[in-house]
């Protein structure tokens, strides 16, 4: 796909360790470095914002100002402290951006639309077909058209493009149906043309770590490794904020795919386990052995980098229920003194609200 838009792989997360510019020149920098702080930090003040990036209190102020006139962040309410004249919170504004995000799985497309704070607006989940030359790409396209329909005609102008999270690792391209597959490489372009939008590429596990990063659990880490439980267990290596491809961030065949097999050999039904914020019953002994085997293969890719990084952090995000993967998060602390595993908070579509974050990235974040 080598004429695809992509994003960066590092959505923002370096506001807290880069400096702003005082100069006129770099205004559009200076205020894509306010706007990442914000991301992270919600209500802070001016005076925050000026001692985490080392600019000026008159160009915080200057930057503020434009950046509330155009509708992008919004004041709280006067704080009074004891001392000194009261204090006014700053934090992004919801509604001041909103953008769609795609995520192509094996069994189904996912598109919502979420706004400048990752909160999702509305959701469409279509089933892919296993059949060779089916293709629901129509219904795809009505589906994008649909998530901006739903918002107010007003607030179109606020949407900062379109995401497209694809699946690049080879097993899970070849899981993908043959016919959804074939419209990879023209799928930026055509969209771009019906829907009119400009529209960013990445690959979806990186999207998915990179929504984390953006909007969820892992907002406030530096460092650490991020694990995607899908139909494989993916991984990707967050280092100083960075998402880094390593040569052991490669997927691993213990993921619900597994799962699926070893509860269909016990006899049981495993239809619960691709359906979207649905609670799984107990699978029994063939759940718990799953867990086992997944929880070791994690120890395994944490062992291997720890002997060059030195990891202590671990995210695991997934669509499987938080209660499942809170559990195993429990079980890998217990295996891995010293080593604090956070299931991720973003629910239902990781891999589409981590596409929905490209365009913010790239449009108004520090890369």
């Amino acid at each position: 796909m080598p004429d695809m838009r992509f994003a960066p792989p590092n959505p923002l997360r370096i506001a807290d360790r880069a400096s702003g510019l005082n100069a006129v020149s770099v205004r559009g920098y200076n205020e894509r470095l306010v706007l990442s702080l914000l991301l992270q930090s919600k209500g802070i003040t001016r005076l925050e914002i000026g001692e985490r990036t080392g600019l000026s209190a008159q160009t915080v102020s200057v930057i503020v100002r434009s950046l509330e006139q155009e509708g992008l962040i919004a004041k709280g309410e006067a704080q009074r402290g004891r001392v000194g004249p009261p204090t006014v919170p700053i934090s992004l504004n919801p509604e001041g951006a909103y953008s769609v995000g795609i995520s192509v799985g094996h069994r189904q497309v996912e598109v919502v639309l979420v706004d400048f704070v990752g909160s999702i607006r509305s959701r469409t989940v279509l089933p892919l077909s296993a059949a060779r030359h089916d293709t629901n790409h129509p219904q795809f396209m009505s589906a994008i058209a649909k998530a901006i329909a739903d918002l107010p005609q007003h607030l179109h102008s606020r949407i900062a493009g379109i995401g497209l999270a694809l699946p690049g690792d080879q097993a899970e391209l070849e899981l993908t149906p043959m016919a959804a597959r074939e419209r990879f490489d023209a799928l930026q372009e055509e969209v771009e043309r019906e829907i009119g939008y400009p529209v960013y590429v990445q690959n979806d596990i990186t999207a998915a770590a990179g929504g984390e990063s953006m909007f969820g659990v892992a907002k406030h880490l530096s460092d650490y490794l991020f694990f995607y439980l899908g139909a494989r267990l993916h991984s990707r290596l967050i280092l100083n904020h960075q998402i880094y491809n390593t040569a052991t961030a490669v997927s691993f065949d213990v993921g619900i795919l597994r799962l699926e097999e070893e509860i269909r050999r016990s006899g049981s039904s495993p239809s619960e386990l691709w359906e979207r914020g649905a609670d799984w019953p107990s699978f029994g002994e063939a759940e718990t052995a799953w867990q086992r085997e997944l929880v070791e293969q994690m120890k395994s890719s944490i062992g291997a980098l720890k002997q060059f990084v030195p990891l202590a952090s671990v995210v695991l995000s997934s669509y499987a229920p938080q209660a499942v993967c809170k559990a195993i998060c429990r079980e890998l602390e217990q295996a891995m003194p010293g080593i604090t595993a956070i299931a991720g908070n973003i629910e239902r579509s990781p891999k589409a609200v981590g596409a929905a974050s490209l365009p913010f990235s790239s449009r108004f974040m520090v890369e």
